[in-house]
């Protein structure tokens, strides 16, 4: 059902078609960049912890980046909690390896990591573990009504990410 509550969240762009759907799991960062034939920093991975009070707040971030817990502590002023399995579909509606920041169950707010700007186009999950859709990250912004943009996020390296990108701009994708 996460899946098509992806498609609606897309209908008021006329978007819902760009879907990809894949036979081969697109769970995790390395088997969504195999299945889409792109490097693994392009995945758009969603993040989601526990905010103040009862709701989530989501981090999209580049496929190599890592939360920085310093970071995340002086941007949002509280500890970063990732939520349990159960937690993830309760607040999201998306069970792990489908998490997106489309479609959503609860109105979340959604922050968008300065580690994505390196791409002209990343590649979100679309609510399963099988799905993504390529937009560019003012593409992100907007369908998934994020806040901001913020800087908690360590382990890439843009020097070398541009080299692969030139080789991977040759990709169809």
């Amino acid at each position: 059902m996460s899946l098509e509550s992806v498609k609606d969240h897309f209908k008021q762009w006329n978007r819902e078609s760009d879907i990809l759907e894949f036979d081969v799991s697109s769970a995790t960062v390395d088997l969504a960049a195999e299945a889409i034939g792109v490097i693994p920093a392009r995945i758009a991975k969603t993040l989601s912890f526990r905010g103040e009070g009862d709701q989530a707040i989501l981090i999209v971030a580049a496929g190599d980046a890592k939360i920085d817990n310093k970071k995340f502590r002086h941007t949002f002023g509280f500890k970063a909690r990732m939520l349990s399995a159960e937690e993830v579909v309760e607040q999201t509606g998306h069970v792990i390896g489908g998490v997106c920041p489309f479609g959503l169950a609860n109105d979340l707010d959604v922050y968008l990591d300065e580690s994505m700007k390196r791409f002209e186009t990343l590649f979100p999950a679309c609510g399963s573990t099988n799905s993504a859709i390529k937009l560019t990250c003012d593409e992100i912004f907007e369908y998934a009504s994020a806040k901001e943009w913020v800087d908690v996020c360590k382990g890439w390296v843009e020097e070398e990410v541009r080299e692969a990108v030139s080789a991977d701009s040759q990709d169809k994708n």
